[in-house]
């Protein structure tokens, strides 16, 4: 049986990140560590706008050219997380947050966790291909938009039927 350390580390963390604050306000005195904690605070903000972007772009990208955006999008997850860690206050929760901003670390926690990750898309060599299983097929004569104009609803719709049931 794998036991997760998980619930321990943040039953843990509170604690740590207090013996945090005591040695740093020890080092550089109290008002430098308020200011330090602010300023990592405004650091994750502009950070998540700066790479948030860019993480979108690259997602972008690769589903216009056919491929698999899932590490892309696991980046921009995890760029999300480092910037919440950098918002919250504490130097460990920062120290992770900084690390995950890093693209060899977010690299190696993909190559870690991209096992256990289901991805719901269907990626294949000839491009991205939309699942056919909820697409309504219509002939040419099913729909037209002069039509909706001049007769108003379809009272025998099958999209009414099932509104009225």
């Amino acid at each position: 049986m794998r036991i997760s350390l998980l619930p321990l580390f943040l039953l843990a963390l509170p604690l740590m990140e207090i013996a945090g604050f005591v040695i740093v306000g020890r080092e550089v005195g109290a008002l430098a560590t308020v200011g330090l904690v602010l300023a990592s605070s405004i650091a994750g903000v502009l950070l998540l706008r700066h790479q948030g972007f860019g993480v979108m772009a690259r997602v972008r990208a690769e589903m216009d050219a056919g491929h698999d955006p899932s590490r892309h999008l696991a980046h921009g997850a995890m760029i999300v997380v480092a910037a919440i860690l950098l918002i919250i206050p504490g130097f460990i929760t920062d120290i992770i947050g900084l690390l995950l901003f890093l693209p060899p670390v977010r690299d190696l926690a993909w190559r870690r966790f991209k096992g256990r990750i289901v991805v719901a898309t269907d990626f294949s060599a000839g491009g991205f291909r939309r699942s056919r299983d909820k697409v309504i097929d219509l002939d040419d004569g099913d729909y037209s938009r002069e039509d909706d104009f001049k007769r108003g609803p379809d009272h025998n719709s099958p999209w009414r039927r099932l509104k009225d049931d």
